[in-house]
Order: C-alpha cells, then sequence, then structure tokens
C-alpha cells in the first residue's frame, strides 16, 4: 500500500499527506512557541492543502483555519456546530459531520470518533459551544488509517474505536493537565490498540504540560515511539 507522509508542526498540528489528498489537522501555528521558534515559514506548512480538518474548537487547535481557508479557498471538515461557526467567520467550503459520522473525501474517508474534553471558544468573555470534540480517524485508499486522537484522557470506548477502524498509525496527546498524560496515554496504546506507529503530541508549548515526551516513551518501554522533529517529514 501507498505510505502517508505525516509532517509535525508543533502542539496537535499535522500535515498529512496521501495520495493526492494534504490534509492540515489543527492549525494552530501564530501563538504556538513550538511552530514559531522552529522558523518554518507558514507557506511550507499550508502549500498545496486541500483539506483542513479540526478536532475542535480551542484556540490552540482552531489556530488559524478561518485565515489559511480564506487564502487557499480548502475544504473545512468539522463537527457541526464548529464548521457553522466558521462559516459564520467567513470560511466558504464547509463539509460538517458528527461523532461516529463519516465525511467520505476523494482520496480519503474522514470519520470523527469520540474524545473526552470540551470544546468552546470565548466570544465576549463567555464560552462559545462548539459542539462535541473528537478524534479523527483518516483512512486513506490503498493506505494505512491513521488515528488522531484530538485532546482527550483515555477511556475504554477506545476499543470500539479500535475495533471499527484498526488504525495502524497513532497520534497521541501526552501533555498532561488539559489531555491524558504519560500513564494514561501509554494505557491508551498499550491496551486499545496495535499500532505501528505512536507519535506523541501536545506537549511542550505551554509551562503547564509536560515539556519533553520523555514520561510518555519511558512509559511505552517495549514499544517504539516516533518523537518527530517539527517540519520534518516522515513517511510511515
Amino acid at each position: 500500500g501507498e505510505t502517508m507522509k505525516i509532517t509535525w508542526f508543533g502542539h496537535s498540528c499535522f500535515r498529512v499527506e496521501v495520495g493526492a489528498s494534504r490534509i492540515l489537522i489543527d492549525p494552530f501555528l501564530t501563538g504556538n512557541p513550538t511552530f514559531e521558534k522552529s522558523g518554518i515559514a507558514e507557506i511550507a506548512v499550508i502549500e498545496g492543502i486541500t483539506h483542513v480538518a479540526l478536532t475542535h474548537g480551542h484556540e490552540d487547535h482552531l489556530g488559524d483555519t478561518v485565515r489559511i481557508c480564506k487564502e487557499t479557498g480548502t475544504t473545512l471538515i468539522a463537527v457541526h456546530e464548529l464548521a457553522t461557526y466558521l462559516a459564520g467567520q467567513g470560511v466558504e467550503k464547509t463539509d460538517p459531520g458528527n461523532t461516529g459520522g463519516m465525511v467520505p473525501q476523494e482520496g480519503f474517508d474522514l470519520t470523527f470518533v469520540q474524545a473526552f474534553h470540551s470544546s468552546s471558544n470565548m466570544v465576549d468573555g463567555r464560552p462559545l459551544y462548539l459542539g462535541d470534540p473528537c478524534g479523527i480517524v483518516i483512512a486513506a485508499k490503498d493506505s494505512k488509517t491513521l488515528y488522531h486522537m484530538g485532546d482527550t484522557d483515555v477511556f475504554s470506548d477506545m476499543a470500539l474505536i479500535n475495533e471499527l477502524h484498526e488504525p495502524q498509525i497513532g497520534i497521541v496527546p501526552i501533555g498532561d493537565r488539559y489531555t491524558m498524560g504519560a500513564k494514561g496515554a501509554a494505557l491508551a496504546c498499550k491496551r486499545y490498540f496495535d499500532f505501528d506507529t505512536i507519535i506523541p503530541c501536545h506537549y511542550g508549548t505551554f509551562p503547564v504540560i509536560d515539556q519533553t515526551p520523555d514520561k510518555f516513551v519511558a512509559a511505552m518501554r517495549g514499544h517504539e515511539v516516533l518523537v518527530p522533529e517539527v517540519g520534518v517529514p516522515f513517511d510511515a
């Protein structure tokens, strides 16, 4: 089968390239210190993208979505309330879904799956509800299946996600405080999945979350963890 080319841009932002599709997930670039310190030009992130996909509506995931979608005319895939909100912000092409639902695209199918978190955006000092947070499963034709967990705690119904989708690539939040930490993330990977490739994210961005993936790598001993360099693509 065909490989997926994956690039991490800090926090939970990943570019996934498979076939003719170029999917940008959770494009938090402006104000993302990991990305800004890397010196990578934004054009390198957004060049040729065909889709932007969001796990939920928090600022550190929503990021530059509106501007990127306006500049590129790209299709935005998001949960219903979030898609509707962003259409109101000027995003022209939205393709909404919701938990458990598949949103078929040319070249891949994207399914929203459960995540244990919240999803809102502060408007005039109040949280605006933006639907449920989700994880994202990307199943590409003739390729591996990727599961970006979004922001979540470990939960036992991950077993159902594995049974339904059999993802071979896992993007896993590990930073603690706002998501599961090393112990929970390692339990999730070991108990519920059989990943070929495990990629940690959601660490090092802010002082209150774990600064390195070291604790997670240690908790995963016996399993290989791929810790990507910012902006350096790898095949999975």
